[in-house]
This record gives C-alpha cells, structure tokens and sequence, in this order.
C-alpha cells in the first residue's frame, strides 16, 4: 500500500470511526434530550413537531459532529485523558454554536419569531443542554477511543 493509500485508509477510518462515536454520544444526550422533553424542539428544525423527528435530526447531526471529531482528533495521542478533555471541549462548542446560536436563529426564521429573543441565553434550559453536551462529547470521545482499540 503507497503513502497515499494509507493516508486515504486513515482518513476514511477515522471518519467512519467518528460518525460511531457520534452516535454513541448522540445516544446520551437524546435520552437526556428525551427526558426533559426537548426532542421535538428539534424536530421543529425541519418544520415537523415530533419526538420521533426530532430524535432523528438530532441522531444526524451527532453522525456528523462525531465524524468531524474523529478527524480532528487523529492528530490526537490515543490516551483517556487527552481524548476525553477533547471530547469535553467539543461538547462544549457543540453546546455553544449549536443550542445558544444555530437552533434560536434557525427556530426564529422557520418556525417562532420568538425563539430570536434566546440567541447567546443562558437560563436554566441552557445549563441542562450543557451538560448533555458535555457528556455527548465524554461518550464520543470514550467510544472513538474504544474503537481505535486503545483504551487504557
């Protein structure tokens, strides 16, 4: 196999190992999700109330969130404490871009004007989705490790 090859190998695993490790996160944080009754605010990003849709957006978006920390975290040494911090870190950011920005600014174009007024908010509702996100990126980050067949 050429340099090439394997770098391309790499790649694809590590993407493949990431959009698993999403999943398993994403896991976590749709039963927190589905505990506090969440769900079918996210289903309203595609215009459809439903805690079954809306299960499955969020299920979507953790693929790709996890996909896009398997390859970041190639560079990574394969090591608990440096992959799960990261892990946290990306939850984090997650929680960050995607509950106190994306998520009101889409909700306030498509489906409630109101939703402008929770842009960059933190309240009650905002701490419990920073900690699902800080357990998602926990989850993902333990689970990629475990696929890489490097826990220690």
């Amino acid at each position: 196999m050429t340099t090439t090859n394997s770098a391309t190998a790499t790649s694809r695993s590590s993407l493949r190992d990431g959009v698993l490790s999403g999943l398993a996160g994403g896991l976590v944080l749709g039963l927190l999700m589905a505990g506090v009754g969440t769900l079918p605010v996210v289903g309203m990003l595609i215009a459809v109330d439903s805690a079954l849709v809306g299960f499955a957006v969020h299920m979507a978006i953790s693929a790709a969130a996890g996909a896009g920390f398997g390859a970041l975290a190639r560079r990574l040494p394969d090591q608990v404490v440096p992959l799960c911090a990261a892990g946290v870190l990306y939850g984090v950011l997650w929680w960050a871009a995607g509950a106190l920005l994306v998520m009101p600014l889409w909700l306030s174009a498509t489906a409630d004007p109101a939703m402008a007024d929770l842009v960059l908010v933190v309240g009650d509702a905002q701490w419990v989705s920073l900690f699902g996100h800080v357990f998602f990126g926990l989850a993902t980050a333990a689970t990629l490790l475990a696929l890489r067949g490097h826990a220690r």
